[in-house]
């Protein structure tokens, strides 16, 4: 009998803090490729006494994958001489590793139809200086704004990365900066617990979130979220796809592959829209409440006539007006509320098709994935696939 061929069980190190929901999201992506295509031995997380992560002395790996944002990480992955995937963009360009990250074009497109789609015509973006994140978010949605001729308020408080101030100090820093900022205004931040920070600060000093201040955070974290007071609105980064992709990149490069030139790019998956950003910032008392009437009853199947039935104005005059305030007729904002449930369903919960479908009004499968497909070019199984990394 020929003798069995022992598999070897490769080595992984992923060095991502599982600390917030995008993290545990992206391991999970690798975890997810390696049961499909390992198996492999993965040491995630590990930390020192100081909560730092570090390789161990005696770990003998044969890959990393990992979220580098500091130079002494850079240089104790650098020397390990391993293939090393990065899932993140402090450092954007890392010559000899492979780098799957978030399309941020996309993600400040998302972001400002979000809060266009609210009438809000100023906009600022908060992120206090840090090591944990780069300034590619900031640099995107700024880059959007401008290609639309709109500004963009940037908190600039004026102190570097490494100096460490009080909670104290930076309240008063942030309030100052909001004081300034014209009103209503919508905030896009680096993440969700720079959003809440801000919810934090808006409550204490009297400044009505949403109604003065729309904010969105960049990142989804389901527990600060849930805990902002009122609720955050974010952007769903598709993280678990991202840990799947560069899982899938790592194994290329074991093989032999050399790393792409330019990094892999994953588009976010949708907004997930909640009380932070609820504001209709716009005078119009009836098209203000033709608004609120398709946000509360677009899942129920509506179409125009359901809500020229609400509102007494002509159908022209309401899609005139959705025009003017939102870009958008009527018609189309149904249908994008509409598919944008169906994106975060599809993705956020393990739903079958047909039950989505009837959540987001639609009357059958076929015509919800008829209308998937033509607005985001693929099917929604499809998608769902995408997303978890299939």
């Amino acid at each position: 009998m020929p003798k069995s061929t022992k598999i070897r069980v490769l080595e992984v190190a992923v060095l991502v803090e599982t600390d917030y929901s995008w993290g545990r999201s992206v391991v999970q992506g690798i975890a997810d490729y390696s049961s499909k295509f390992g198996p492999w031995n993965l040491l995630t997380d590990p930390r020192d006494y100081s909560r730092r992560w570090s390789l161990p002395d005696r770990w003998r790996g044969d890959g990393i994958i990992a979220r580098i944002s500091t130079p002494l990480q850079l240089e104790e992955i650098s020397e390990t001489g391993l293939p090393t995937v990065n899932v993140d963009d402090v450092y954007p360009e890392l010559p000899g590793m492979g780098q799957i990250r978030t399309n941020e074009a996309e993600r400040a497109k998302m972001a400002l139809s979000h809060f266009q789609g609210r009438g809000l015509k100023h906009f600022a973006y908060y992120a206090p200086p840090s090591n944990e994140y780069s300034k590619e978010c900031e640099k995107a949605f700024v880059a959007e704004l401008n290609e639309q001729n709109l500004t963009c308020h940037v908190y600039k408080p004026g102190y570097r990365v490494t100096r460490r101030i009080g909670r104290d100090e930076q309240h008063t820093r942030v309030h100052r900066w909001l004081s300034h900022l014209p009103r209503p205004v919508a905030i896009f931040t680096v993440d969700a617990r720079r959003g809440r920070e801000l919810t934090e600060i808006c409550s204490m000093e009297g400044i009505s979130v949403p109604d003065e201040v729309a904010i969105l955070a960049a990142e989804t974290d389901e527990l600060i979220c849930g805990l902002s007071t009122p609720p955050l609105s974010s952007v769903l980064v598709a993280s678990q796809r991202i840990g799947y992709e560069a899982a899938a990149m790592l194994d290329a490069m074991l093989k032999g592959e050399s790393p792409p030139a330019q990094p892999r790019l994953i588009s976010p998956t949708c907004v997930i829209g909640k009380q932070s950003t609820d504001a209709l910032a716009i005078d119009d008392v009836m098209i203000t409440k033709a608004m609120r009437f398709i946000q509360a009853h677009a899942y129920k199947g509506i179409v125009v006539e359901d809500v020229l039935r609400e509102v007494p104005v002509s159908r022209r005059f309401l899609e005139l007006q959705f025009k003017k305030y939102f870009g958008r007729l009527p018609a189309e904002e149904i249908r994008r509320l509409r598919l944008e449930r169906g994106k975060e369903l599809l993705s956020q919960s393990d739903l079958s098709v047909e039950a989505i479908a009837d959540a987001c009004g639609y009357a059958g499968t076929t015509q919800f994935g008829v209308a998937f497909r033509k607005r985001f070019g693929q099917t929604p199984l499809a998608f769902r696939k995408q997303m978890h990394g299939r």
